[in-house]
């Protein structure tokens, strides 16, 4: 039966499967379902279906090559085809806590385990999508967590609060929701200290910036080499801002850059609107040059970043050349890393797109910036720059301090 030969059909019975796309995606009908379906094979073998969402044969055909192109363009990117917020998934862990409890009034664990969930997890997590969590939002957790409690909670308290935290990453990465490379940061039980978190040494930072000259031009494909020469210039942003990656600075756009002069000199200065509120911050001279490539790679309509900024363009900044932006850098980010053979710090811990904002704190310190000011730049607390630096202020000036008392 063809698609017209449907169209037109008067019969009540199931509508047989349709093959679009030389067969490589199917649209049918479930049975006592008004609205068509799609189904095809991923290169995993494993199959992926979903619904279009419409009755009506035309929508539906349209709809259903839509969400195979989409799906086609995560895979090769590395993302996950389906994603789930943290309070959807945790909700599924409330549910199973409420029916043991329910079956055993007076299963004490479990009665813990649904107060930390709906009192803790989920208001402060709840919100964010599971590939969205970095180490820096679980390193805020820890300090949300202190303010909320009004101390530091014992260590058996985060044992269980990093337990069921594990247990919904877990569930998503057990229904397909985890990027395939994808290390999404755990909850740290620890002595009350912060754990240093892998940064890069100066010349690492130079041997990286020298890389990626060559690497963002020998990708598999051209979408891979879109991705790498966005990622290349959302490295050296990252650097020279201490901006947050992802939520942050991914939705930037060209009218949020203006000029700020002091006396002959200007300086690049971005609005931000943060999770902590809005902002300006400065990003380093350097930024300027990258932005200024990228304009030239996106083929924008103006000669340089100055007619960009006069012009007000209200458009994305990290966006390929038509506009269409990618989800999340990490997984080419990551690529980078291990490529370049910088993907593990000198402790063995794994390099992410955070590093670059710890790197952007740990220079700043070095180069004697007041924690009031580097907290105003990089959006939080001098609390949490205290925290997660105090250990690293005396190694960073120690010419000035051994030279103090001479």
């Amino acid at each position: 039966m063809n698609n017209l030969s449907l169209l037109f059909s008067s019969t009540t019975t199931e509508p047989e499967p349709i093959k679009l796309l030389g067969g490589l995606v199917t649209l049918y009908k479930r049975p006592a379902s008004h609205q068509w379906q799609c189904r095809f094979k991923l290169a995993t073998g494993a199959w992926h279906s979903a619904s279009t969402g419409s009755d009506q044969i035309a929508e539906a055909t349209t709809q259903a090559i839509a969400i195979y192109e989409t799906v086609k363009v995560k895979l090769a990117s590395d993302l996950a085809i389906k994603t789930r917020t943290f309070r959807q998934l945790a909700t599924q862990e409330l549910d199973l806590a409420a029916r043991v409890v329910q079956a055993n009034p007076n299963k004490r664990t479990h009665i813990d385990y649904i107060h930390i969930y709906t009192k803790y997890l989920i208001p402060f997590f709840g919100n964010y999508q599971i590939n969205d969590i970095t180490q820096e939002l679980v390193d805020d957790y820890a300090a949300w967590r202190i303010s909320k409690m009004g101390k530091s909670p014992k260590t058996y308290t985060q044992r269980r609060h990093a337990g069921l935290y594990k247990r919904v990453i877990e569930r998503a990465r057990a229904q397909g929701l985890i990027q395939q490379h994808r290390n999404i940061p755990l909850l740290e039980v620890t002595g009350g200290s912060a754990q240093t978190r892998p940064a890069f040494s100066h010349q690492e930072i130079d041997y990286l910036l020298e890389y990626m000259r060559d690497w963002e031009r020998f990708g598999r494909n051209q979408r891979s080499n879109h991705m790498r020469r966005l990622c290349r210039v959302y490295v050296e942003f990252l650097l020279g801002t201490g901006i947050r990656q992802g939520t942050e600075s991914m939705p930037i756009r060209w009218k949020s850059l203006q000029w700020h002069w002091i006396g002959e000199k200007r300086y690049l200065r971005i609005w931000v609107s943060g999770k902590t509120g809005p902002r300006y911050l400065i990003a380093r001279h350097f930024v300027i040059d990258s932005l200024e490539r990228l304009i030239k790679w996106q083929a924008l309509p103006y000669a340089n970043l100055d007619a960009v900024i006069e012009a007000k363009l209200d458009r994305k900044v990290f966006v390929f050349p038509k506009g269409d932006a990618p989800h999340s850098l990490e997984s080419v980010f990551e690529r980078l890393m291990v490529e370049s053979g910088l993907f593990k710090d000198a402790a063995g811990k794994n390099r992410t797109l955070y590093s670059l904002r710890h790197t952007y704190a740990t220079f700043a310190l070095a180069e004697s910036i007041d924690i009031h000011t580097l907290a105003k730049q990089m959006g939080t607390s001098v609390g949490m720059i205290e925290r997660h630096y105090s250990k690293l202020t005396p190694m960073l000036s120690a010419e000035r301090l051994a030279g103090a008392i001479m």
